[in-house]
């Protein structure tokens, strides 16, 4: 009698530690789903910046040509 008690509460600790295992490793699944968005996101943001960047320094480019013009222009001016 004794030793079938022991064999359920050990029979109870096995589905509690399969219970606890099978939380976890959902849990892990959903981490894993999260880091995987937080990746992309990460990318997305750092293609971003790069565009950014890549637009700025066209933007710069272009305000100095309009400024070499501007100056060439006046240049002209001053020797009417």
């Amino acid at each position: 009698m004794m030793s079938f008690e022991v064999f359920e509460k050990l029979e109870a600790k096995v589905q509690q530690a399969i219970d606890t295992i099978t939380l976890l490793q959902m849990e892990i699944e959903e981490l894993k789903e999260k880091n995987n968005s937080l990746t992309r996101e990460i990318e997305t943001s750092a293609n971003g910046r790069e565009s950014l960047v890549n637009e700025n320094a066209q933007l710069k480019q272009e305000q100095q040509a309009w400024q070499e013009r501007l100056r060439l222009l006046l240049g002209k001016m001053d020797e009417v």
